[in-house]
């Protein structure tokens, strides 16, 4: 099982110089194709074309290279098998030991802005999936490698081992390699999918392929295991792609309310700021500054704040760090920091300090929540309400600051976890129900947890009121304004009370349940 020929063909050249020339000073012979070759040869690596060892040139620009028996008959034949040997010798076809191969950039190609559907076809990869495949099933007796990372480990061992690799790499080396295929063909079928999308709806199939980042310390809990993964052949996106510039290592727990506290900050073109525990906002507020929107925030429940994530959609300045440094705080997220604010934050060690641009953007593909023996699949909750969407429904109109006030709410509202009830003031929450099993123990949480006067704020629903006693129960504390879904059957004994109590409220038309 000595290595004695290696074929080597890859679009990642990392490490690709120094995997050559260590072969070529164990006597390696290497075949190589287009860019490979080139790479290679301007080091003065010595190789073989794949076209020279066939016999055959490549044909139909590109497309066919290594589609040969003289390619899969070495990697396939089986050492110990004298039927498989004898066929290679009557072909004059020699054993290939050792396949290193990596693909086209398949995702990268239709990231870029106006790719068209021919260019992504030309950049799916045949011959490499195929040689990847082959030199996997056959691992009892070669070796593939499809990882730069491994080139090491597999050199080390060949110089070690008389140009040969372990039977356990060789299995390692295989698994790795069926999770690089099957990851690709995810890739490709996920942007058919997309394509198609407008006209078909869901797909029938969703092919995941996901690639572990990070091992966690632990899940939800001490004794739950846990790690981060992220799409393979995807470029990186979204919280799994944020640059963390200070503090310990993010927990699972940790992962989640960045998800949440990133999702409701980037919702906002005015300066806002956000403070989430267990995924739920604990305090949201707008602000000429940052500070001003931490402080705000800060007001709505200061007690929940302890052991909470931050979030920012401005950059992060001294004066917002001096700050938030008066409270513990497991993490902060923002688009950027100042020198002087990294300068403040990072006198705290443990402080998990992330960075993440803006974008407002929506999250691409969809939202996927696992049951046991599936998954339910829906359609991202993108939808944004304005002014002109709002129906009002009662005899008094909103004024110009509570409709501000009604519309920031219905933000705050569609990332509580329902039944979600939230008061607003002054471009702030002033109090916040979330989870509960009735809309109305929702209103009263809220109410309680206020550290103001809730007379004159505006209340937001995340679904509509079944029974009239929540209005009446927002007029008891003062609520000016009220902005829900609508759609209940007691609809007009709701506007009724509404009317009643001279409180002014619209319908969205759009629910905002959050499970």
């Amino acid at each position: 099982m000595k290595i004695e020929t290696a074929l080597i063909s890859v679009s990642d050249k990392q490490g690709l110089v120094e995997l050559g020339r260590s072969l070529a000073e164990m006597g390696v012979k290497i075949l190589s194709t287009g860019g490979t070759g080139k790479a290679l040869k301007e080091a003065g690596v010595p190789f073989t074309k794949v076209s020279e060892h066939t016999g055959f040139p490549e044909i139909l620009n590109g497309r066919v290279k290594t589609l040969h028996p003289k390619i899969h008959g070495g990697i396939l034949a089986m050492h110990d098998s004298k039927e498989h040997q004898t066929t290679l010798e009557e072909h004059g076809i020699a054993p290939i030991g050792l396949v290193v191969v990596n693909l086209y950039p398949f995702s990268q190609t239709v990231a870029k802005e106006g790719v068209t559907v021919e260019e992504a076809i030309e950049n799916i990869d045949i011959g490499g999936p195929t040689m990847i495949r082959a030199a996997a099933k056959n691992h009892a007796h070669i070796s593939v490698v499809v990882d730069p990372g491994d080139y090491a480990c597999v050199v080390a061992e060949m110089k070690a081992g008389s140009g040969e690799v372990s039977k356990q790499t060789r299995w390692e080396l295989a698994r790795k390699a069926f999770h690089h295929t099957a990851a690709y063909d995810s890739a490709i079928s996920g942007y058919f999918e997309k394509v198609s999308s407008d006209e078909e709806g869901l797909p029938p199939v969703i092919n995941l392929s996901l690639k572990r980042e990070a091992t966690l310390r632990y899940g939800e809990n001490p004794h739950q295991r846990a790690g981060l993964y992220r799409s393979q052949f995807h470029p990186p996106t979204g919280i799994v792609s944020a640059l963390q510039k200070h503090g310990k290592q993010l927990s699972f727990n940790n992962y989640l309310d960045l998800q949440g506290a990133w999702g409701l900050i980037r919702e906002f073109d005015e300066t806002a700021c956000a403070i989430i525990k267990h995924t739920n906002p604990c305090g949201a507020a707008l602000g000429s500054t940052p500070k001003e929107a931490y402080l705000k925030a800060l007001s709505c429940d200061p007690v929940s704040a302890f052991g909470s994530i931050i979030a920012f959609n401005r950059e992060v300045d001294a004066e917002t760090s001096e700050e938030l440094s008066k409270l513990f705080v497991e993490a902060v997220i923002a688009p950027a920091y100042t020198g002087d604010a990294m300068e403040v934050l990072t006198k705290k060690k443990n402080i998990r300090i992330m960075e993440m641009p803006l974008t407002k953007a929506g999250h691409s593909g969809f939202d996927l929540k696992r049951i046991s023996g599936g998954v339910l699949v829906q359609d991202r909750d993108e939808y944004f309400v304005t002014e002109k969407d709002l129906k009002v429904v009662t005899k008094r109109t909103p004024t110009k600051d509570e409709i501000a006030d009604l519309l920031f709410g219905w933000i705050i509202c569609k990332h509580v976890k329902s039944n979600a009830i939230v008061y607003v003031k002054g471009g702030k929450t002033v109090g916040i129900g979330a989870g509960q099993m009735s809309r109305v123990d929702s209103a009263k949480i809220a109410a309680d947890k206020a550290q103001e006067p809730l007379s004159g704020a505006v209340m937001a629903s995340d679904a509509f009121f079944p029974f009239r006693d929540g209005l009446d129960a927002a007029a008891e504390r003062g609520i000016r304004a009220v902005i829900e879904p609508g759609g209940s059957v007691r609809d007009e004994e709701v506007i009724a009370a509404a009317d009643e109590h001279g409180i002014a409220m619209v319908f969205t038309g759009i629910r905002h349940f959050r499970h």
